[in-house]
């Protein structure tokens, strides 16, 4: 989630930054429907994401269970994953890039009910493992971009959020999907003058689209709590505030859902927030981002209309202005 400071782009992260990352054992798995027709993919979920089902304690670049495959991939170099780990936003947590893998740890993850409401067939709660276990989960390397002008290649471990959509029956009048991250007080030191929790949304045809991503890990294993544990959406061809984590409600409405960031400055980030390198954010080019990998040193590209996905998405935005829709 959006950090509300500038960054410089010239400094490289330090090794003080990198935190190893943190998981905690689960503790029960359940079955999402008695009798589901289901239950056969997501015993094999289970089978082939044991990482997910039986998390480490810490996560090791060389110990990643196997995955089932898939068609979206990249052949950009990945971020290393320690990088991944311990350079986030997540504003719950810190605003210093290292503050959520120091933090996040605090947070536990089990149990964790999930609210489906709104304009849908039947409101309900159901449990995060019964998420887990609902489709296979697959691999997909994806390009993050954040609005600071930096980014990341992260091998995402999730299903389609289509599939959950699904699911949940919405009305044919529910328009959109907002999503509400989870929040505690206790364990964290919520920054004043911002209405809690995390709200984000997606335009429906922009949830069903098939790139955006359920999420439950990355790189093979549970996804750290820094990362936005236990669940959390990945949108790739948007600014990686619209993506939101540790999500423990979906609502389903036939208006546009109001968004943290966007009711916090609405003339900085906008409702669609799609990656566009010809309209800069007030405080960043987005011309260039400075990718995230293995170099010691700064590496800098050209940014790519919708991070490079215009294949994929660019029909969902047909006749409208990307300046004034930003």
């Amino acid at each position: 989630m959006l950090l509300r400071r500038s960054i410089s782009l010239e400094s490289t992260i330090r090794s003080s930054d990198i935190t190893p990352q943190h998981v905690f054992e689960q503790q029960s798995r359940r079955r999402f429907l008695a009798g589901a027709a289901t239950l056969g993919a997501g015993a094999l979920a289970a089978h082939a994401i044991s990482g997910l089902v039986h998390p480490q304690t810490a996560v090791h670049a060389d110990d990643q269970p196997k995955i089932l495959s898939s068609k979206y991939t990249l052949p950009d170099a990945q971020t290393p994953i320690n990088k991944a780990a311990g350079f986030n936003n997540f504003y719950e947590y810190g605003t210093d890039k290292s503050d959520p893998a120091h933090y996040a740890v605090k947070l536990h993850t089990r149990p964790w009910p999930i609210e489906i409401t709104g304009m849908v067939k039947k409101p309900q709660t159901i449990n995060i493992d019964d998420l887990l276990h609902y489709r296979p989960l697959e691999s997909r390397v994806y390009r993050h971009r954040c609005v600071e002008a930096w980014s990341m290649v992260i091998p995402w471990d999730g299903y389609a959020l289509s599939e959950f959509i699904n699911f949940c029956e919405p009305l044919p009048s529910a328009k959109y999907i907002q999503f509400f991250s989870y929040v505690d007080k206790k364990i964290m030191d919520l920054p004043s003058g911002y209405d809690w929790p995390y709200k984000e949304g997606l335009r429906m045809d922009e949830a069903m689209n098939p790139l955006t991503l359920l999420t439950f890990g990355c790189y093979g294993q549970t996804l750290p709590n820094q990362n936005g544990a236990p669940v959390r959406v990945i949108v790739p061809w948007k600014y990686g505030f619209k993506s939101a984590k540790a999500i423990v409600r979906f609502h389903f409405s036939d208006k546009q859902p109001r968004t943290t960031w966007n009711d916090a400055d609405g003339e900085e980030y906008g409702f669609f927030s799609n990656v566009n390198p010809n309209y800069d954010n007030a405080r960043w080019s987005q011309a260039r981002e400075r990718r995230i990998d293995s170099s010691v040193l700064p590496h800098y590209i050209p940014t790519l209309m919708f991070n490079g996905y215009s294949d994929q998405v660019a029909s969902m935005y047909t006749g409208m202005d990307l300046k004034k829709n930003y």
